[in-house]
């Protein structure tokens, strides 16, 4: 195996995954607007998640149409199914419901590590070796996290212990890893854009049910609907098209260190939108976290490549 080579179709890839991820920094704040707090819920976990969803849905018609967009081959019908099992349902669901309970800024510690579990998916998926330098990267990384988490949720219970929804963040953080990794493999062979305008559209039988069960049956904020209206458009769909690509161009593994930069975005979006503080401990171990993903981004990254018979 040889280390996979810097190229200008890296260099573009690691720029649309940039755009990408700034378009999702903003997820984790518009998310905590939309849901509210344990003392003034607005929307349910569920309707944010589904009704998003249905929106993206819609809009993911009418670009398909437009395009022209040939269906998905028989094969890949089962990955675009994973895919949106990510994406569309597992990371919007279980953010959108921990979200109540933990500020933004906690939370984008906690999604620190998804980086990782991204390039740890794609290394599966795409053939590609990870160093043990990286591996170990990742280790210490997820520690780090696991360790933050029990020590804010004891910090009212007199011990360590760890809150139901920071497990919640942990979980979502492998789904989306699972979701970006077989996207970005579909997107080898279809266009960025398709890949996850056929996963809505795929999973509107379901989303659609279930946003009408959920709607919501009290008056709300506008704050909670411009959150609302965010993830449903810029999170849940133009967010893909740039992070899909850059995927496809760039590599999985490579690209997907370009998170490194989210929690800071989040953070910093999250002060002035929700009236967040950053202490010294969550920022002491935010730049833990991602001194930790810098160092494995510098870790070799191998492909296997073919050994001519002597």
């Amino acid at each position: 195996m040889s280390p996979a080579p810097y190229t200008a179709q890296i260099n573009k890839g690691l720029w649309l995954g940039l755009l990408g991820i700034a378009i999702f920094s903003l997820t984790l704040p518009m998310t905590r607007l939309a849901v509210g707090t344990a003392e003034a819920p607005q929307m349910s976990g569920l309707f944010i998640a589904m009704g998003r969803a249905v929106v993206a849905a819609a809009l993911s018609a009418v670009f398909l149409l437009s395009t022209r967009a040939p269906l998905p081959r028989r094969q890949d019908w089962w990955p675009l199914a994973i895919t949106a099992g990510g994406v569309v349902f597992g990371f919007p669901l279980l953010t959108s419901i921990a979200m109540r309970y933990v500020e933004a800024v906690h939370a984008s510690v906690i999604l620190g590590v998804l980086p990782l579990a991204t390039a740890a998916v794609g290394a599966l998926l795409h053939r590609q070796r990870p160093s043990a330098g990286f591996w170990g990267c990742a280790v210490l990384g997820s520690v780090l996290v696991v360790v933050f988490a029990m020590l804010r949720s004891g910090n009212g219970a007199g011990g360590l212990s760890i809150h139901w929804a920071d497990l919640l963040l942990l979980a979502a953080c492998l789904c989306a890893a699972v979701g970006y990794g077989y996207g970005a493999r579909l997107s080898q062979h279809m266009r960025a854009e398709h890949v996850i305008c056929w996963a809505l559209l795929l999973s509107l039988p379901l989303s659609l049910p279930l946003t009408v069960f959920s709607w919501p049956q009290v008056p709300l904020k506008a704050s909670a609907w411009w959150g609302f209206s965010y993830v449903a458009v810029f999170s849940m769909w133009l967010g893909f098209f740039a992070w899909y690509r850059g995927l496809a161009l760039g590599g999985t593994v490579r690209v997907s260190q370009v998170q490194l930069v989210q929690p800071f975005l989040s953070m910093l979006f999250a002060l002035p939108l929700l009236g967040e503080r950053l202490d010294a401990v969550t920022l002491g171990f935010a730049l833990a976290v991602i001194a930790t993903v810098f160092m494995g981004k510098k870790m070799p990254v191998y492909t296997a490549t073919l050994q001519k018979a002597t």
